[in-house]
């Protein structure tokens, strides 16, 4: 039996996870974290980690950049493996956590979607042949909740695509101050926020006379807490390191 700790467990990505937990018969939930104890939960919820007395095998982290970096001296102390699902980390916050996996396992995705994934992939066979002829630009759209822009996703898309391409691009988030043309060396970022939409992510190779346009479109937060579940299976006896989507596919 595997005992899941829940860091966020207020928000609404904890809330997926605790009700999606159901359909796994070999996990039990054995605490939560989280700033305030607000919910009405069947296990102990902790706002402060000194205070904690049981220890899972492993930690879900759906919060916020400081939320996961005030967590990671605890599992460090305990050896607890963590899954960070958490985005909009600093790259100062991105190293932090680099060192903590020498010390721990840590399973970091800037989304627990396979299908997401699986886009990374056509991406770089797409951006191999049409790159030189195209212009390329991502577009996301998120609830009016989201804090980051633009988001996790959208920066691994771009990631992938410029790995491929030997890091010759630049990302620009924002023409507003800009009076000249777009250089085709660059990734423009369009970040759209609104209503309740759970995540769209659209990728497009814009050529002289066509557009070529890859989308993936997550319409239930289950998707991300079955991945996130799927990765605490995946992480437990691990030896310390960082570990992703790709170790887990």
């Amino acid at each position: 039996m595997l005992s899941i700790s829940i860091n966020g467990c207020n928000g609404k990505m904890g809330q997926e996870v605790i009700s999606q937990m159901n359909e796994y018969g070999d996990m039990i939930l054995l605490n939560g974290f989280d700033k305030e104890n607000t919910g009405n939960f069947p296990f102990p919820v902790y706002t402060n980690f000194s205070k904690v007395t049981e220890y899972p095998d492993v930690i879900i982290d759906f919060s916020v950049p400081v939320a996961t970096l005030s967590m990671l001296p605890f599992a460090k102390v305990h050896h607890i493996p963590v899954v960070i699902a958490t985005t909009g980390f600093s790259e100062e916050q991105q190293q932090q956590i680099n060192a903590y996996a020498k010390d721990i396992p840590i399973f970091q995705s800037s989304n627990m979607s396979f299908e997401i994934h699986l886009m990374t992939k056509v991406l770089k066979m797409v951006s191999l042949a049409l790159a030189d002829s195209a212009d390329i630009e991502i577009i996301e759209t998120h609830h009016n909740r989201k804090i980051d822009a633009p988001s996790g996703t959208a920066l691994m898309l771009a990631n992938s695509i410029n790995k491929v391409l030997q890091n010759r691009y630049t990302y620009d988030f924002d023409r507003m101050q800009k009076t000249e043309k777009r250089s085709q060396n660059e990734i423009g970022f369009s970040s759209i926020r609104g209503g309740n939409i759970v995540g769209e992510h659209t990728v497009q190779f814009l050529s002289q006379n066509e557009t070529f346009e890859i989308t993936h479109k997550a319409y239930s937060r289950k998707v991300f807490a079955d991945g996130s579940l799927k990765a605490a299976q995946f992480l437990k006896n691990k030896p310390n390191g960082l570990y992703s989507m790709d170790d887990l596919i």
